[in-house]
């Protein structure tokens, strides 16, 4: 008879998401995918953008090949306890000062962009004029 599958918690496999260390939940398995980071054709990015989450839909959105999907089978290592899944990923954004305080030198950057080209134009200018033989 085959031995029970090991069950995980969900803040168990969100802490595997380094490079060196990837785990991803994948249609309630969980699947140490630590090995084939630098084989993974999308990159290693893909792979880690999906973790600390139920990569399910990333999964399927990219429509991965049957050979793909049985490569798995050597990966998987246990189920995840669907109870420890959070129903929605809390949404953090980055704090950012509400007033944002111009640079001191900012006007002085914005008046020699303007005056700079009039006064290599107007240089050209002068050397045409200066330089003209009648």
């Amino acid at each position: 008879m085959a031995a029970e599958p090991k069950i995980l918690v969900f803040d168990e496999v969100a802490k595997h998401n380094l490079t060196k260390d990837c785990w991803l939940i994948i249609s309630g398995k969980v699947y140490d995918v630590t090995s084939f980071m630098e084989d993974h054709p999308g990159g290693d990015e893909v792979l880690l953008a999906a973790t600390g989450k139920d990569a399910t839909n990333d999964f399927e959105d990219v429509g991965h090949s049957v050979t793909a999907q049985e490569m798995m089978d050597k990966y998987y290592i246990g189920e995840i306890d669907a109870s420890t899944i959070p129903l929605k990923r809390t949404y953090i954004p980055a704090q950012t000062p509400s007033h944002v305080p111009s640079k001191p030198n900012e006007f002085l950057v914005r008046i020699l962009q303007f005056l700079v080209p009039l006064m290599i134009l107007g240089l050209a200018f002068a050397v045409r004029y200066l330089t003209k033989t009648e």
